[in-house]
């Protein structure tokens, strides 16, 4: 996988110009996209800046952190003061990065269905939340990132089938509504993707229609809480 991607230098070319784009209109001070095969198959693929280069050496030379966190839950790992939640979820990373100016770190699973591809982390140099629409605007840039991943990998990697039975002709809006129920819910991609299938057969609806509502936001993924 990353072999593949190292030999676009196009698509990683837009890759760079998405996630400045996304520090310019974030209240982020940097960012980096990591791609991910297993926890110790990993390589940066961006970083905007010295930190946020310096927080993806921390990561993966540790092997814990909010990247790692996002990759193998399949969920957003949002931590608005890292000082103190850092120091109870990654002693280790805590205790490596203590001198860096970080306040806020919010990392985001890139994913296509169940299948894991990376991570998107933002970071901030002061504590501090990011609001709904801001959260929006992030995944919006978390969508960007994938397709453009897929669109390397579909054609490259060995499991090509099974990529694109998740991310076959038409069935991106399904993924981006996943994705949207995994950052409102709190809840897995598996468990996301179950509820939105759940809905559609109650509703007498194809998954496909569901998922244009909630991307176009006609339905909140709050109204699939339970």
């Amino acid at each position: 996988m990353i072999a593949a991607l190292r030999g676009n230098t196009s698509e990683l070319d837009a890759l760079a110009r998405v996630i400045r784009a996304c520090v310019d209109v974030l209240p982020v001070d940097g960012a980096s996209i990591s791609v991910m095969s297993g926890p110790r198959e990993r390589e940066t693929l961006y970083a905007s800046d010295e930190i946020a280069t310096e927080i993806e050496n921390v990561q993966f030379t540790l092997g814990e952190g909010p990247c790692f966190e996002a990759f193998s839950t399949r969920k957003p790992v949002l931590v608005p003061d890292l000082p103190q939640a850092s120091v109870l979820e990654w002693p280790v990373f805590a205790a490596a990065i203590a001198a860096l100016p970080i306040g806020a770190i919010f990392a985001f699973p890139l994913q296509a269905g169940a299948i894991g591809i990376g991570a998107l982390d933002l970071y901030r140099r002061r504590p501090g939340w990011l609001s709904a629409d801001e959260l929006t605007v992030a995944l919006e840039v978390v969508d960007v990132v994938t397709a453009v991943l897929l669109g390397v990998l579909l054609g490259e990697v060995d499991d090509t089938a099974g990529l694109r039975g998740v991310m076959s002709p038409g069935r991106e809006q399904v993924h981006q509504a996943t994705g949207m129920l995994v950052a409102a819910l709190g809840i897995s991609a598996e468990e996301a993707l179950s509820r939105l299938r759940g809905h559609a057969f109650a509703k007498d609806r194809s998954l496909d229609e569901l998922a244009r509502d909630i991307v176009s936001r006609r339905l909140s993924p709050l109204e699939l809480a339970t």
